[in-house]
């Protein structure tokens, strides 16, 4: 026995800000190692301790790319993403379907910047060469897109912005299908942001974002993760270390039980279109079986009124308190972790508009299937 030893599944936790030197030798050698990309040398917490860094290898196992920085949600992830790419005079095409906070950023702070934000129809495709003007910088993907479930056709948006005749990152948020579910790297993104808040923590108990980069687009990241001071902590950068380790499980298991739901809710008489990637129906699906290895716990579906008319928002949101009153769907944002939830969705769409009734996203968590059907049913019996 190698008395003395103490090795463990996960790494130990550092809380940290200031980092001491034994030197003024050592600290120049720290901060030059630092500034020529050595991840290892770190100067002050901001900029990694060995908790983070730990959390980083793992983040880039499951999601490949040449480097990642972590950010204190998932929305300073896209920040971090955006600011990193665009300066002002810039033009940036983004998806209709895009989460509403990345939205409000582009409509609110990058237009104070002096950034231009044009939105496209999600289900485009290789069309969007006829939006890219001189001024375009960056295209944002987001697949399946909130609340709507569009799936875009990253291969071609990405093949579009290489053959432009100046340099465009094709970025993709990929909180959907991480980890393990889609490989936007692999497809031709150049940044990849995702909320580790979602299946990578599991657990609904922390904010955490990661911003992904190939080497061509890691430089300009790592200069806004700096200049911006963003930075992720010990304590939730081990939890999401701790929470990775079951996403394969906890996912399949997400996947096979939203599916089952997203068909029994798709024969209910009180139910409209289901938006679910998996399903036939649903924009982008034959993207989705391409590209794709499964789905997730999250779906949408519009709900009718008795007549088989589209059931109005007033409607929509006294559903949700009736399912809510039963006491195993949560109303709640997020999703990812282990219960289920439920909110009426808040559209805001100004080239593809939703066309029906109230849509309702549901995220169906690790509860027993025929329970939360139980709950489903007697709401829409309401």
């Amino acid at each position: 026995m190698n008395k003395g030893r103490f090795r463990t599944p996960n790494p130990e936790v550092w809380h940290a800000s200031t980092v001491l030197f034994d030197s003024m030798a050592h600290h120049d050698a720290v901060v030059e190692a630092g500034w020529a990309g050595d991840r290892d040398a770190s100067a002050y917490a901001t900029l990694g301790t060995p908790t983070t860094r730990a959390l980083e290898t793992l983040l880039l196992e499951g999601e490949g790319g040449a480097g990642v920085e972590l950010s204190p949600s998932g929305l300073a992830a896209i920040t971090v993403a955006l600011l990193g790419v665009l300066r002002a005079g810039d033009h940036l095409l983004m998806t209709d379907s895009v989460y509403e906070p990345a939205r409000n950023l582009a409509d609110g702070l990058l237009a104070r910047l002096g950034i231009e934000t044009e939105y496209y129809d999600p289900l485009i495709g290789g069309g969007i060469a006829s939006l890219i003007r001189p001024t375009t910088r960056a295209i944002w993907v987001e697949s399946p897109g909130s609340y709507t479930m569009e799936v875009q056709d990253l291969p071609a948006i990405a093949a579009a912005a290489r053959a432009a005749d100046h340099d465009i990152a094709t970025i993709c948020d990929n909180t959907y299908g991480s980890p393990g579910i889609y490989a936007p790297l692999a497809l031709g993104a150049d940044v990849v942001t995702v909320a580790l808040t979602k299946y990578w923590s599991g657990h609904s108990d922390l904010v955490m974002g990661a911003t992904f980069a190939n080497e061509r687009w890691l430089p300009a990241i790592r200069d806004a993760v700096r200049k911006l001071g963003i930075c992720g902590n010990g304590d939730d950068a081990f939890l999401v270390a701790r929470g990775a380790r079951t996403t394969a499980l906890r996912i399949a298991a997400h996947a096979e039980a939203g599916l089952e739901i997203a068909n029994r809710l798709a024969a209910h008489p009180r139910v409209g279109r289901v938006l679910h990637p998996s399903l036939p129906d649903t924009p982008g699906h034959a993207t989705f079986v391409r590209d794709f290895s499964g789905p997730n716990g999250l779906l949408s579906f519009e709900l009718l009124a008795r007549d088989g008319s589209p059931a109005d928002r007033a409607a929509g949101r006294a559903f949700v308190d009736r399912l809510a009153a039963r006491g195993r769907f949560g109303i709640g944002y997020s999703w990812g972790g282990w219960e289920s939830l439920v909110v009426p969705a808040h559209l805001i769409r100004v080239v593809r508009p939703w066309e029906g009734g109230a849509l309702i996203r549901i995220h169906v968590g690790l509860e027993a299937v025929e329970t939360l059907w139980g709950d489903l049913e007697a709401a829409l019996a309401g």
